[in-house]
């Protein structure tokens, strides 16, 4: 029993061993699987490896090779760069933050040569003592610690200026230094020796051409002003053999002088104005002007050009745009001058018309001023509206010109035009007219123009009589816009036909036609109609009226001229006596002319101008004389010669008015008269106190003009009211 259980025990035992056994052999077995499964993982990373490590090994050379070639460009670029910084003439450094030279090129160095302490590790500091110590370079008189410590300055400043020095051989160097981001300081030495020597050449041309150029223009004003004196003599005879009894061969003669004359004064102009262009030596002189009154200044000057010839001269100045501007005056009256002038010389019937508007401009304070000349002349073809702005250009062909002239003043007007900054045009069309046009853009005047008055509470309405339709609807427009209601009739039936009751004032136009030969027939059949109200004549020239007529008003008109007549001249009663018979009551004195001329000619020429006119004559030969002759009885008006022996027009005009300050009188009028007519002479003349500038030859029309427009009201008039043409047609 003992040996079954003990044999039942070993079996138990030897089967539990063997299933262990199996077990760790199953064990054993699973590791070993295991290990294979990783030793072969292992044996693969480590090819993957071997194959990493290759790569990257031929990556490394692939990089070191390229590293090296790089360092190799590095050094041949940085040898080249320094190879061209040595090649170049001016000098270049580089200095640290602390203002210590790291390199510099030989160009940089050389002035300092032999000087072994200049070079890289050298303060900037040193180095300009060194250099003013040494005498190396040009202290300009200052002192050497003074000179340095300024230019310590301009180094440490934020920025750097240029500074020009001198080095003791006479070579120029601009020093422009730039720092860079990371505090170095760039040093440029350039040499400009050169263009020192240059500019120095240049001055000194500039100097002779403006020599020449001062001879030039003296030339020129002497020949203008030797030219004019006998031209002034020439055509004044002219005029005045022209007044007097010839024959029809005779006068003949005698227009083609005047003719020509004038004809060569105008191609005098011309060509004075023209080199001045061309030599670019035309300046603008700008200041505050009347542009308005600048027009009819134009227009009034003109006038007398438009002659016997059925034409009548319009201004539409736009009633709501400003009058005062800043400006050259002078020029764009010259504009203004040749685009009226050729109007009216291209015109031989119907009308000239100026339209001046304005629009605000983009910038503040200015406003872009459009100004058109209109006119019924002869027109210009298509193809030549571009050919008569050229120079020596005009609209006929030079073999058959029936209108003669230089050619140069379109050419002149568009150069002007652009040199204000405006652009100027033209519309035309053959047979019909013409419209030239041109746009400024001008400043506003500071200073803004009076108010214009306010109209009389009695007057409701005006009635306009004129036989031209534009002329009525310029007039009407102007009085609406000053809130007066205006009604407008083509002639003097349709007036007359209106009724007495019809307005409170009436215009007449001095060319009406329907009831009698002139405005004061007109006028008298007025007031036997029983019209009781003010009645002005508009006229361009002196006419004859009777008392019938309240006063003439002189045309173009300017936009306010109605309403200050109307204003200043109240209702009256059918029967009254004219306020201007009223208003000079007492004997009247002739005006008293003063004439001042050196030029015996000219002197005679001048007296037979004016003799029609009934005035008080006299003359000096010199400006002191006419100092003398006005302290001892001053007179109403002074005409004004400029070159003058002893005492100028110019300071005997500056006497007259410290005589006038002095004693309290009143200021007298003073006309130039002068054969100075080169650019600027107007404003030189003026500006010595006259009032009035006028270029030899003298017109009869223009001086007698001036007598009227400044008798005074206690004196007779100066012109028979039965001649027109003393004044000029």
């Amino acid at each position: 029993m003992a040996n079954s259980d003990e044999l039942a025990r070993e079996r138990r035992a030897r089967l539990a061993a063997e299933r262990l056994l199996e077990m760790k052999q199953a064990e054993l077995s699973d590791a070993n699987r295991k290990l294979a499964a990783h030793a072969r993982n292992l044996s693969e990373e480590i090819v993957e490896k071997r194959e990493e490590t290759a790569v990257l090994r031929q990556q490394t050379e692939t990089v070191r090779h390229e590293l090296e070639t790089a360092k190799g460009a590095v050094l041949i670029a940085e040898r080249r760069l320094w190879d061209s910084v040595e090649t170049i003439q001016d000098g270049f450094a580089v200095f640290d933050a602390d203002s210590t030279m790291i390199a510099a090129n030989r160009a940089y160095l050389a002035p300092f040569e032999g000087l072994d302490s200049v070079g890289p590790g050298i303060r900037d500091e040193e180095l300009l003592r060194i250099a003013a110590e040494e005498g190396v370079v040009d202290t300009d008189g200052a002192g050497r610690d003074d000179w340095v410590e300024d230019m310590m300055w301009r180094w440490r400043a934020p920025t750097i200026h240029p500074r020009v020095i001198r080095f003791w051989n006479g070579t120029f160097v601009r020093l422009v230094d730039r720092r860079t981001e990371g505090g170095d300081t760039v040093s440029l030495a350039l040499n400009i020796t050169a263009q020192i020597r240059y500019e120095a050449r240049l001055k000194a041309a500039r100097k002779t051409a403006e020599a020449a150029s001062r001879a030039k223009s003296a030339f020129l004003a002497n020949m203008s002003h030797e030219i004019r004196t006998p031209m002034n003599g020439i055509v004044g005879m002219a005029q005045l053999l022209d007044d007097s009894a010839l024959d029809e061969e005779q006068r003949l003669y005698v227009e083609t002088i005047r003719s020509s004359g004038e004809a060569l004064l105008v191609l005098i102009n011309d060509v004075l104005d023209y080199s001045k262009i061309e030599a670019e030596r035309l300046t603008l002189h700008p200041e505050e002007f009347d542009l308005e009154q600048a027009v009819y200044e134009v227009a009034t000057l003109l006038r007398p050009s438009v002659g016997t010839k059925p034409l009548t001269m319009l201004i539409d100045y736009d009633m709501f745009m400003p009058t005062r501007f800043v400006g050259d005056p002078g020029r764009v009256r010259q504009v203004l001058t040749n685009l009226v002038g050729n109007a009216v010389k291209f015109t031989e019937s119907g009308h000239v018309l100026v339209r001046v508007s304005s629009l605000p401009d983009s910038a503040a304070g200015r406003q872009r001023v459009h100004v058109t000349v209109e006119d019924t002349g002869i027109g210009i073809a298509p193809d030549k509206r571009d050919h008569i702005f050229g120079e020596f250009n005009q609209v006929e062909d030079d073999r058959n010109r029936t209108f003669e002239g230089t050619g140069l003043g379109l050419a002149i007007t568009k150069r002007l035009v652009e040199m204000m900054g405006g652009e100027i045009w033209v519309e035309s069309e053959v047979g019909t007219g013409s419209s030239f046009g041109f746009f400024l853009t001008l400043e506003l005047a500071v200073h803004a123009a009076s108010p214009p008055p306010a109209a009389p509470g009695w007057l409701n309405r005006v009635l306009l009589a004129d036989p031209l339709a534009a002329g009525r609807d310029i007039l009407r427009r102007q009085l609406l816009a000053q809130k007066v209601a205006a009604s407008g009739f083509g002639s003097a039936d349709e007036l007359r036909a209106a009724g007495p009751g019809a307005g409170d004032v009436v215009l007449l136009d001095a060319a009406l036609s329907g009831s009698g030969p002139g405005p004061g027939d007109v006028a008298a059949a007025l007031r036997a109609d029983g019209f009781a109200g003010p009645i002005f004549v508009l006229s361009a020239t002196p006419v004859r009226t009777g008392a019938e007529v309240t006063a003439v008003l002189h045309t173009p008109l300017r936009r306010h001229d109605v309403l200050r007549a109307i204003a200043a001249a109240p209702p009256r009663a059918p029967g009254a006596a004219p306020a201007e018979a009223n208003a000079r009551p007492g004997p009247r004195r002739r005006m008293r002319v003063l004439a001042a001329e050196d030029n015996r000619t000219n002197r005679l020429v001048f007296s037979k101008l004016v003799k029609s006119a009934d005035i008080d004559l006299q003359f000096a030969e010199n400006g002191r004389e006419a100092v003398e002759a006005y302290r001892a009885a001053p007179p109403d008006l002074v005409f004004m010669d400029i070159s003058m022996p002893e005492v100028d027009g110019k300071e005997a005009t500056r006497r007259i008015r410290v005589v006038e300050a002095d004693q309290g009188l009143p200021r007298v009028p003073v006309v130039a008269m002068t054969a100075h007519a080169l650019a600027g002479d107007e404003d030189d003349i003026l500006a010595a106190g006259l009032d009035h500038y006028l270029t030899k030859p003298l017109k009869k029309a223009t001086i007698l003009h001036h007598v009227a427009a400044a008798c005074p009201a206690e004196c007779l008039p100066p012109l028979p009211e039965d001649a027109p043409e003393a004044a000029g047609a």
